[in-house]
């Protein structure tokens, strides 16, 4: 029964230690976990899917950004517009490791570009560039790079009782675009950065605020405990801004990229996260050894 469980995965520790705790947490004795009580998050970007160069999203907003300093120069003066324009690497590497103040920059412009749509409206442009952009290096749209071992974790989860919820830094409505179709859980079960929305003539209508603290760091299972009113019992992420979600866990799972290969080789951004993982005995997923199936 267990060799069809995470197929995906390799015979291994990490492996093992996934379907020793869903079974620890499902059969009664001192580690069970009340239904109530089993909640799953996972990071999105290097956890879920391909985060390099850029976190995917990223792609999306600025193909909005080159057409709104086209239509106003001036914009090219303010971040992250600037960065964009001047391809300012060291901005790109504050994003690419999830830097509070590169994503602020940034996810208030998102906020500012899209203020005032309604929610299909967004969500319309989005759907039309998961269907027709492609990932440079791989030439496949963005969503075909999900990483199939974590499907498996999230069925294996499910199945157990466990309700399955993505929370990241990234743009909340953003991946509740596709959620649904690509993961497999409902939009409510995305917990991210988001605008907030006011109710207006008929419409919800996006404003030009964000909403509560950025989803980062502490901002994690802030974010989770306003949203479920719990901790979680299992959580996944891959760098140094998923450390406080990893420790509000009763398992912890970190994903390490060490397949220059099929993906990519790096710990910028993770070199702490993988320090702590080491002191605390979460479970380390190395992409190369315990993962045979990639996307």
């Amino acid at each position: 029964m267990s060799e069809q469980l995470l197929p995906s995965w390799s015979e291994g520790l990490a492996r093992q230690a996934v379907l020793d705790y869903v079974h620890g947490a499902t059969t009664p004795g001192e580690t069970f976990v009340e239904p109530a009580d089993r909640i799953a998050t996972f990071d999105n970007d290097g956890t879920l899917w391909v985060e390099q160069p850029l976190p995917p999203q990223f792609d999306f907003v600025f193909r909005t950004w080159e057409e709104e300093v086209k239509a106003d120069p001036s914009l090219a003066r303010r971040q992250p517009y600037q960065a964009l324009m001047e391809r300012d690497q060291r901005f790109f590497e504050g994003l690419a490791t999830q830097e509070p103040e590169a994503v602020t920059s940034l996810l208030e412009a998102f906020a500012r570009s899209w203020a005032g749509t309604t929610p299909e409206e967004f969500d319309a442009q989005v759907g039309d560039w998961t269907r027709t952009v492609r990932d440079p290096r791989f030439g496949v749209p963005y969503v075909e790079l999900v990483y199939q071992p974590m499907l498996e974790l999230f069925d294996l989860l499910r199945d157990n009782g466990f309700r399955v919820f993505v929370c990241s830094g990234g743009g909340r409505d953003f991946m509740r675009v596709f959620a649904e179709d690509i993961w497999g859980i409902p939009k409510e079960n995305v917990i991210g950065s988001a605008a907030t929305y006011a109710y207006t003539d008929g419409k919800i209508i996006r404003s030009n605020e964000l909403l509560g603290g950025l989803d980062l760091g502490p901002g994690k299972p802030e974010h989770i405990f306003a949203h479920t009113g719990r901790l979680p019992a299992f959580a996944g992420g891959n760098a140094d801004v998923d450390i406080e979600m990893l420790k509000s866990a009763a398992f912890a799972l970190l994903v390490r990229h060490d397949d220059e290969q099929r993906e990519y080789a790096y710990t910028t951004g993770a070199e702490t996260s993988l320090t702590t993982a080491e002191q605390l005995g979460w479970t380390i997923v190395s992409m190369k050894n315990d993962w045979t199936t990639l996307f």
